[in-house]
């Protein structure tokens, strides 16, 4: 059940933010959006609650994947969860391409 109130009270919250306080919810909020668990994924970051690492998004983009493509292939996504991705690779390049080219190598092997 859909605790409405609730809602529309953050709603209130939310819209009452200084400029400042919202860019710091946003950071707050794409933090929890990428995770990373020991055992999951190889320990790699993920999207949120999923199996789903953020390099496997972020290949699929440089090989020209959309937006709308990514969302129709992981239906489990959400528009937000692409962005917190890329601004993680942003943040993360390094770590991003070499699992990337980690995983390319592991291809060529096979």
């Amino acid at each position: 059940m859909t605790n409405t109130k609730l809602v529309d009270s953050l709603i209130q919250i939310i819209e009452s933010l200084t400029p400042e306080e919202s860019r710091l919810l946003q950071q707050k909020l794409q933090c929890k959006a990428i995770q990373q668990t020991a055992g999951v994924c190889g320990g790699s970051a993920r999207i949120r609650n999923t199996r789903i690492p953020v390099w496997t998004i972020i290949s699929f983009r440089q090989q020209g994947a959309d937006d709308e493509e990514l969302l129709r292939n992981y239906p489990s996504l959400t528009p937000y969860d692409l962005n917190a991705a890329w601004s993680y690779y942003l943040s993360h390049r390094e770590e991003i391409d070499r699992q990337i080219a980690s995983h390319q190598d592991d291809d060529l092997d096979d």
